[in-house]
């Protein structure tokens, strides 16, 4: 084991099972001596994040429902009691109707925008205002995104406005809490085989596709962005906020596919 995050306390939030970009970060922060704390939404998704937390040594898991100011407002006094403080917080937590990510962005209904923003972006927002609290001497935030913000990616509808808004977000809190010592970051991973990237029309295309054309010529992994978030987290960056890291094997800076995928 390293010792990168040695006496650091942190909150994860939004692991879902083993293959969870949440349980990629967490994982790699736990080898370089993280304690951690996870948040579970539900008694079934309980079921499955505390045998993962149990793998870390972890034993404080807290409810929390993200859309609920009664579960917020219990959810981080309970940290308070337990720890009273945090050094940071990895929030992976994102949601939009299945159905709306498989047609026509134009068809999004209102009631399914509003919910994706407030769970994909606001939710953020919430969390830090909440975590920035329980960290008198500074601390770090990081969050989850997506290059579907910025460039039209197939079925991604939504949830493209929706990372959109939150990657502005981050600069906001970022200018907002620096102040105070408190970071604040995103990582922007390719195409990944998750629970939440299959649910997004067309998944197995995207991925192979980014697979083929990257210029490193494969996706991220879990450990690669687990450790993007090491470094974030860790000492090594304290100057750095305000920032979208890309961990996507160079995609994002292609104008065209790579001349043998035209």
């Amino acid at each position: 084991m390293a010792d990168l995050l040695t006496g650091k306390r942190g909150l994860i939030m939004g692991v879902a099972n083993d293959r969870s970009i949440a349980w990629g970060i967490a994982s790699a922060m736990a080898a370089e001596g993280a304690e951690l704390a996870f948040t579970y939404q539900n008694e079934s998704l309980l079921k499955r994040v505390k045998p993962l937390a149990e793998s870390v040594g972890s034993d404080l898991l807290v409810e929390c429902d993200v859309s609920d100011d009664a579960s917020m407002d219990a959810a981080f006094a309970k940290l308070g009691e337990e720890w009273g403080r945090l050094d940071f917080v990895v929030h992976a937590i994102a949601y939009s109707d299945r159905s709306e990510l498989t047609g026509r962005f134009i068809n999004t209904t209102r009631a399914n925008f509003r919910h994706s923003l407030s769970i994909s972006c606001y939710s953020f927002i919430d969390v830090a205002r909440r975590a920035s609290e329980l960290m008198p001497e500074g601390g770090t935030l990081l969050t989850l995104t997506y290059q579907g913000s910025n460039k039209v990616t197939p079925f991604y509808n939504v949830m493209g406005v929706a990372k959109a808004a939150l990657e502005s977000s981050v600069r906001y809190l970022a200018n907002d809490l620096g102040p105070d010592g408190i970071r604040v970051n995103a990582i922007s991973p390719g195409p990944m085989k998750t629970l939440a990237g299959a649910a997004i029309g067309g998944a197995r295309k995207t991925f192979k596709h980014t697979d083929l054309n990257a210029p490193m010529r494969h996706n991220a992994t879990l450990a690669s962005v687990g450790g993007t978030a090491v470094y974030l987290a860790s000492d090594h960056g304290n100057c750095t906020t305000g920032e979208i890291i890309h961990v996507d094997g160079g995609y994002h800076v292609l104008g065209m596919p790579q001349p043998d995928n035209i």
